[in-house]
């Protein structure tokens, strides 16, 4: 089936997911969960053929850690699906009622967006949680996985597919592009795609953007900071910094840089080479970093780079606002924390620091979907409007306005003897 057919047929199986009854889309949900446990050892050994060519290629090891599909993943992978199954439906939900005269009701109901493009790397789990994420949420789905995942990508989605329409889904509800070119003719689909998301590097979400009119949500980096702030914990902010940046570093929300107050250098910085240097983590560090400390010199390229690897830059700053400056000039604005025992000074931190994900005295790698109670994340959002951070259930909604009238017209609201509207709230569903 070529590209135009796929998605205008994806485009018509959205209409009829948008309407599907929340019991249908959470038995669906509960049979790709039977499906993927049913049909491990196809998809292990598919994986297994990706790895094998990958390492024949040469692939880099963050992308070779993140193309790895296991037990462990698939685990975790069905685990986010039964998550979901938990969660309420958010479609029909009513956000606003309002009554513009007596009789006539204005209400705002959450529906689904539409087609959703989804554009990423050599995540296979991506493609499951997104896949799921879409069911739940009432949206049809375009896929494109990295090429490296290829075999992987081709046997989940077509499990996940014939799950959902063995369980009352419409067909084509998901939809896998396979080729690059297959991308470029997508992104002039403007008339069947309603939103794309892209997971990649910054110059592709940057091409992406600069070739299609079809709205794009994401991010491109995932330059993340940790500040250990003047009245930080030493303890706590080494434990944090290497939780941050090595319980998982080939991903967007590890953190890439380590910023440290001049006051707390002295005592910090020892430890925490130590402790990161035992994970096996190379270490950049300003010039006041190296004063103390006898690691690499860090160049103005370092706080520009998202590592994804095991390598960390660290900077000595004088200040608070100096460290947030630091933060918004070189942050992609994805995550960002600050250890500190100060409430004012984790507030101001908050309030200042241009991120989609500020957080407090906790590590950066809670930044997701799934262990933000969205089930999973179809991905991390840094755009400021419709959604920021990881996007879950709630990022993939919009909205309709629904009035309920009794043979209203509007020429009795205007002129002279115009009636007046009372725009009173209410407190009642749609129904």
């Amino acid at each position: 089936m070529d590209i135009h057919a796929l998605a205008a047929q994806c485009k018509s199986a959205a209409i009829s997911m948008s309407a599907l009854s929340k019991d249908i889309k959470d038995v669906a949900l509960q049979q790709i969960i039977m499906a993927l446990e049913d049909n491990r050892d196809r998809i292990v050994d598919a994986n297994q053929t990706d790895l094998d060519q990958a390492q024949k290629d040469q692939l880099d090891a963050p992308l070779m850690k993140r193309l790895k599909f296991d037990d462990a993943k698939l685990s975790e992978a069905r685990e986010g699906i039964a998550s979901l199954i938990k969660l309420e439906d958010p479609v029909g939900k009513t956000l606003t009622a309002t009554e513009l005269d007596k009789g006539l009701t204005l209400f705002k109901v959450s529906r689904p967006i539409g087609v959703i493009g989804v554009i990423f790397e050599s995540r296979p789990d991506a493609l499951v949680q997104i896949a799921a994420l879409c069911l739940k949420s009432g949206n049809a789905v375009l896929l494109k996985g990295g090429s490296e995942a290829s075999t992987t990508n081709q046997v989940l989605a077509d499990i996940i597919s014939r799950a959902g329409v063995d369980s009352g889904l419409p067909e084509g509800w998901l939809g896998l592009l396979e080729t690059r070119s297959d991308v470029d003719q997508m992104l002039r689909l403007d008339r069947y795609v309603d939103l794309i998301i892209p997971r990649g590097s910054n110059a592709f979400v940057r091409y992406i953007m600069d070739h299609t009119v079809i709205p794009v949500l994401g991010h491109a980096d995932g330059i993340c900071h940790l500040y250990i702030d003047r009245d930080a914990d030493p303890k706590m902010a080494v434990d944090l910094s290497v939780d941050s940046k090595c319980q998982y570093v080939a991903v967007c929300n590890a953190a890439e840089t380590i910023l440290v107050h001049e006051s707390l250098a002295p005592e910090i910085l020892p430890v925490l080479k130590k402790e990161l240097e035992a994970q096996g983590v190379k270490i950049y560090g300003c010039l006041r970093t190296i004063a103390v400390i006898d690691v690499e010199t860090a160049t103005e390229k370092d706080w520009q780079t998202e590592y994804l690897d095991l390598m960390v830059s660290i900077k000595v700053v004088p200040s608070l606002k100096d460290a947030v400056a630091h933060i918004n000039r070189y942050g992609s604005g994805h995550t960002d924390v600050i250890v500190t025992g100060d409430k004012n000074r984790a507030i101001y931190f908050m309030d200042h620091t241009d991120t989609a994900d500020a957080f407090w005295n906790c590590s950066s790698r809670f930044a997701d979907g799934f262990r933000f109670g969205l089930g999973a994340e179809v991905g991390i959002s840094t755009n400021k409007i419709h959604a920021r951070g990881p996007v879950g259930l709630e990022g993939l909604m919009i909205y309709q306005w629904r009035m309920i009238g009794d043979g209203h017209m509007v020429k009795d609201y205007t002129g002279d003897g115009a009636k007046p509207f009372t725009h009173k709230p209410l407190n009642k569903n749609f129904s």
